[in-house]
């Protein structure tokens, strides 16, 4: 017991002379007891460094330590997110119906009355619909950033779109369809409605986080400003006293997936809309939406004083275009540099400066990951054409066929809060962080397995009579006029929905939000553009597998898209994987751009304009 004793009091005499640093006995006399034996030796930790003072960006230590979050919400974000709802539900609650209403024929023997283009036909034109949407959004934003700002774009392609509405739903009036008129105002309609794609996505989601970084210093206390919204920053939880890092990455992550579920409240117009249409009319239901984006555009006008309206800021768009055609002339990224142009002897001038081309090549950079995005395009594509016409191959019990397309959006729902609130950052606290790029991969691999449950379908559809592999075309499948299905209930469909839904979220909110938080401050509206792009690519490439959506070969055209995907799935990792490593540093790059695009003068040649309230 003595000697235990004796220990510890060398042990507390060595650790207070390391402490003190010499200050009992000379420094000779280090490390020994005041008898001249020798202590052991005592390892001491040094301290770590000062808490850091809130608002301020975390230190090493309090980076691999402290709980990370998101920020909160500005109520004008709200906003925006309930217009996009209302135009969510207007595009869902039509274009959900479009299988049925191109391929059912004018006299009602396939339900309500349409316009008896078939299946082929009916996939052919939904698909074309689709590609217009995705191709305008670059012209939209031409129009935006270098003519009319993006508030009055909003609005004059709100009253495009407003005219291609009452021109769907009055062309599907019985009247119509009997008169023949329907057809030319159904695809006069559609070009006229995909010319407005340009509003919902491209314009409203940027706004979204603009006004985020624009209301921060009311939405986070008083040490935020908007040039700190862009990086970390610790902060105290007022409730329980704990610190935590505020992250805008993981702000970011949230703020898109609270849009995008705003965005699928909205189609679930698509719970109302079969309904109307198969006991009233296609045109009830088109009736429906078009009151509905009514809502949106009063909403925009009414509240415009509570947005942040930007006015034009240039030919960022087309300058963008130019560069990147001189850099593919002379097979030189700084080829378009006037520096570089210079040293080449060549004298015309160009309407940039050398950073506006290092902010592009920055911006090429994030539009790599989306070379893949096409394969995603065209799974997602299945869901609302062909996933309907083989809903009605099967005996639904009173169910409209089109009504399975809900289980996407609510999957979506279910799935978003639970990734939000406790996958994510359960997975957090076990300093586990799924990046962009790993988010991405998952969403390919369930985009995968999604296909591959809609080849099973089919094959189970193919096993069954009274058809077979020939659904509603043999004499014991006919009801008079009518094609009689086989049997097969509806509801074995429910998995591939909830397949593309959860697919969904890890690929097209991550798209969204990388688009954006990868791009330079003068590029947002470029990359998000090219984004969009890549669905336009997908339709396209869906247009060219509609010869293979007959039966039985439909089955086989299922398969090879979900071994595609999956592939994808680790070639897209296995490429891009490096990224997710570097993610902070390219999150500090864009916070430094900010930055230094908000300093007068930054010389980029595409300053931003000072903001304006309408």
């Amino acid at each position: 017991m003595a000697q235990a004793h004796e220990d510890t009091a060398a042990e507390l005499h060595a650790t207070l002379q390391q402490r003190q640093g010499g200050a009992v006995g000379d420094s000779k006399d280090q490390g020994k007891d005041m008898t001249g034996g020798r202590l052991p030796s005592i390892s001491v930790e040094k301290s770590h460094s000062a808490d850091t003072a809130d608002g301020e960006e975390p230190n090493a230590h309090e980076i691999k330590t402290l709980r990370r979050v998101g920020d909160a919400f500005p109520k004008a974000a709200y906003l925006i997110a309930v217009v996009e709802l209302c135009e969510r539900f207007t595009y869902y609650g039509c274009q959900g119906l479009f299988q049925n209403y191109i391929s059912n024929r004018p006299g009602g023997q396939d339900g309500a009355a349409g316009l008896g283009l078939g299946h082929a036909g009916a996939t052919g034109l939904n698909v074309f619909f689709q590609f217009a949407c995705y191709i305008t959004p670059i012209f939209g934003a031409i129009i935006a950033d270098q003519y009319l700002g993006k508030y009055k774009t909003i609005l004059v392609f709100a009253a495009v779109y407003f005219v291609g509405l009452i021109l769907l739903w009055t062309t599907a009036l019985p009247a119509a369809i009997e008169s023949g008129a329907s057809l030319g105002g159904f695809i006069t309609a559609i070009i006229i409605n995909g010319m407005y794609k340009y509003i919902p996505i491209q314009t409203l989601s940027p706004r979204v986080w603009n006004t985020l970084e624009l209301s921060a210093n009311f939405s986070a206390g008083p040490f935020y400003t908007p040039d700190t919204r862009h990086t970390m920053a610790v902060s105290t939880d007022p409730k329980t006293g704990e610190r935590i890092i505020i992250d805008p990455a993981i702000t970011y992550q949230r703020i898109y997936m609270m849009f995008y579920f705003c965005i699928n409240v909205g189609c679930l117009s698509l719970l109302a809309t079969p309904f109307m249409e198969r006991y009233v009319g296609f045109w009830s239901a088109y009736l429906l939406c078009w009151l509905m984006f009514c809502v949106a555009v009063v909403v925009l006008i009414i509240c415009r004083g509570r947005y942040i309206v930007r006015p034009p800021q240039g030919s960022i768009i087309t300058d963008s275009f130019k560069a990147i055609g001189m850099m593919i002339v002379s097979r030189n990224t700084d080829a378009a540099k006037p520096s570089w142009r210079a040293a080449m002897g060549k004298t015309k001038p160009v309407p940039w400066n050398d950073h506006f081309v290092d902010e592009l090549k920055r911006a090429l950079r994030a539009c790599k990951v989306f070379c893949f995005y096409p394969i995603f395009w065209i799974c997602y594509g299945q869901f609302s054409s062909n996933f309907v016409s083989q809903a009605a191959q099967m005996e639904g019990h009173g169910m409209p066929n089109d009504l399975m397309q809900n289980f996407d959006p609510i999957s979506i729902l279910v799935f978003i809060p639970i990734l939000d609130r406790i996958v994510y950052p359960l997975l957090r606290k076990m300093n586990i962080e799924l990046k962009p790029i790993a988010r991405i991969s998952i969403g390919f691999m369930f985009a995968g397995l999604c296909l591959a449950y809609a080849a099973i379908v089919q094959h189970i559809i193919y096993s069954t009579g009274p058809c077979f592999d020939r659904p509603g075309a043999c004499p014991a499948g006919m009801d008079g006029e009518s094609p009689l299905p086989n049997h097969v209930h509806i509801a074995v469909q429910t998995p591939a929905y909830v397949l593309i839904g959860i697919s969904e979220i890890f690929i097209s909110v991550t798209g969204l939000e990388y688009a954006y938080t990868k791009a330079p401050p003068s590029m947002k509206s470029f990359v998000q553009s090219l984004y969009l792009f890549t669905s336009a690519i997908g339709s396209a490439l869906n247009e060219a597998l509609v010869p293979a959506t007959g039966d039985p070969a439909i089955m086989w055209m299922y398969t090879g898209v979900a071994i595609l995907a999956v592939v994808t799935s680790f070639g897209f990792y296995g490429i891009f994987h490096k990224y997710d490593s570097e993610e902070a540093e390219m999150n500090k790059l864009d916070a430094t751009e900010h930055a230094w695009d908000a300093r007068p003068n930054s010389g980029t040649g595409n300053e931003h304009v000072p903001t304006e309230k309408v």
